[in-house]
């Protein structure tokens, strides 16, 4: 029996460290909160730790019990990190040093090599099939951000490919440009079940590469496709009508808020604001949209 909880205890071990929870232990111990008066007991039940093994004993029914006892608590890290939103301005401060231009494409590579077959947020236990890095142009000057992938782009390992991406696609060829001239990429990088947003706990997870991504692509523009794109991104939960329309900060680019392409496909009539939102892009960044004819 002993076995089969020591077995059950490290595999949840593993499971927390997957997840990014490496100190909820100091040195094999406990950690306890201040002392607090309790009443004499004349006998309780306590679990000692010894060699990783968990083994519950009954005190002797005559040891003295202290006025005072130590109480051990759960650590705080352990709950949630859904502590408050953070704008990837006010995450980290920017590289010291950027990466030079020839050298992007391998850098997004090892950034895709450090993600790996990743298992940090419960993602990666909700039938994710693929992990959906990014795609385009390592040195673009625009940059698109969406939700999470849907089911085509977790079988294809692609973001956008689906009906939303072919009207992104669209977008992007009315603004004067092609697909492979822009990169593309996600809040999270698995695909969410049923298609839900992402919690909080699953994207400020994530978050720590689109991060990466961004600073090594070093885009003059990012568009953020729907709430959920521009939550994370600014570090504020406000609606569309008030974050479209101005101009944002966002790792030394200019982030401006749309619609999301899967959106417009519900609501086909918003695709004249999303327009809108589009031409001041290509107002700062002097594109002049496809030619008619």
């Amino acid at each position: 029996m002993a076995g089969e909880v020591e077995q059950q205890l490290r595999a949840y071990v593993e499971y927390l460290r997957d997840m990014g929870v490496h100190d909820f232990y100091r040195q094999g111990e406990p950690v306890y909160a201040e002392t607090v008066p309790v009443a004499p007991l004349a006998a309780v039940d306590a679990v000692s730790v010894v060699d990783d093994a968990v083994e519950a004993r009954p005190l002797p029914a005559k040891a003295a019990v202290a006025e005072q006892q130590v109480v051990p608590v759960r650590p705080q890290f352990l709950e949630p990190p859904i502590a408050k939103l953070v704008s990837f301005d006010d995450l980290v401060p920017l590289p010291a040093t950027r990466v030079a231009a020839a050298h992007k494409a391998e850098a997004l590579i090892g950034i895709k090599t450090e993600i790996g077959d990743c298992t940090r947020c419960p993602l990666a236990y909700a039938g994710r099939r693929t992990i959906v890095f990014g795609d385009g142009d390592a040195n673009a000057r625009l940059m698109f951000v969406g939700e999470g992938p849907g089911a085509d782009e977790d079988t294809s390992g692609i973001p956008f490919v689906g009906k939303a991406g072919q009207l992104l696609n669209n977008m992007i060829q009315a603004m004067g440009l092609k697909r492979e001239e822009v990169y593309i990429a996600n809040i999270v990088k698995c695909r969410p079940p049923a298609n839900r947003v992402p919690e909080p706990v699953e994207a400020n997870t994530c978050d720590q590469f689109l991060l990466q991504q961004i600073d090594v692509v070093q885009p003059q523009v990012i568009v953020a496709l729907g709430s959920t794109a521009a939550t994370y991104l600014l570090g504020v939960k406000q609606s569309l009508s008030v974050l479209r329309g101005r101009w944002h900060s966002c790792r030394g680019a200019k982030l401006a808020v749309t619609y999301h392409p899967a959106f417009l496909l519900r609501d086909p009539g918003m695709k004249g604001e999303a327009w809108k939102d589009l031409q001041r892009v290509m107002a700062e960044m002097g594109l002049k949209g496809a030619s008619r004819g």
